[in-house]
């Protein structure tokens, strides 16, 4: 039997809550373990003589962003990770066969985007639901997450940059290698079996609730393909109010990641001046 929605929530509040005590516990043992070392991640990036003028606080606030900035966006993806598995097979990869038509007729498709001939739409490329006869070679690709849903059966493709900070090199060959396993999973399924592909962000970098401009994606990437922010996690959680119930368990979860920062402080600066609240 199926969990309810109350229980999910639930059970979305205790993974949020685990997985930023881990992250929290793991920064500040990493970082305190390298205080002395001097390729330790904070003491490689203090040596910008610019900064370093500025005083010791500035120069190690500066190094120790950087470094959080990146971690953190690990922790959020696993975290979806965990959540998504609430409601769906996850999987890391897809392996089967392509057809090497398929990847002709994926590359041509491409190139118009590129060349700005057509907007992107999710009908362009349904000529790969249709297995080739001959010319079909092996291939595996690692998927950032492959979902099938339990209660439905249908398989979703999703790319995600925690950002969507995304160059328009890097955007061809993510929709590239995303149509080739949507291409590899409609050879191997049935012709009634759904797939869809999408383009997510962990966040809106323009703003919750902002139209989300990244033009450079928006080239080779459909409007119905995208899941930016409250869309994303609304998904992964398979709830209407995904969003809401990630964000305020973070919240409320959030003075670990502090505490943990202002004891990192106390090693680098010689001072803590973290209060619990």
């Amino acid at each position: 039997m199926p969990p309810s929605s109350i229980e999910k929530q639930d059970a979305v509040r205790a993974l949020v809550r685990s997985s930023v005590e881990s992250y929290a516990l793991g920064f500040k043992a990493r970082h305190e373990a390298e205080r002395d070392d001097p390729e330790g991640t904070i003491n490689m990036k203090i040596h910008n003589v610019f900064i370093a003028v500025l005083g010791p606080e500035i120069q190690y606030y500066t190094a120790l962003v950087r470094s959080l900035d990146s971690s953190l966006g690990n922790m959020l993806e696993g975290l979806a990770m965990n959540i998504a598995r609430l409601s769906f097979e996850v999987h890391k990869s897809v392996e089967g066969s392509l057809g090497m038509a398929q990847t002709a007729g994926i590359a041509a498709l491409l190139e118009r985007y590129k060349r700005h001939e057509k907007a992107p739409e999710v009908a362009d490329y349904q000529f790969l639901r249709e297995r080739p006869a001959t010319g079909m070679v092996t291939k595996r690709h690692d998927s950032d997450y492959y979902l099938v849903d339990r209660d439905h059966g249908h398989h979703h493709l999703i790319e995600l940059k925690i950002g969507g900070d995304l160059d328009n090199k890097k955007a061809r060959s993510e929709k590239e290698a995303i149509l080739e396993q949507y291409a590899i999973l409609c050879n191997g399924l049935g012709e009634h079996d759904t797939v869809r592909v999408y383009f997510a962000t962990a966040y809106n970098r323009f703003g919750e609730g902002r139209p989300w401009r990244q033009e450079r994606v928006r080239q080779f990437f459909a409007d119905e393909e995208f899941l930016i922010g409250r869309d994303f996690w609304d998904f992964v959680c398979q709830d209407p109010q995904g969003y809401e119930v990630v964000i305020e368990a973070y919240k409320h979860n959030a003075h670990l990641i502090r505490r943990c920062l202002e004891e990192i402080r106390g090693v680098y600066l010689g001072e803590s001046v973290y209060r619990s609240e």
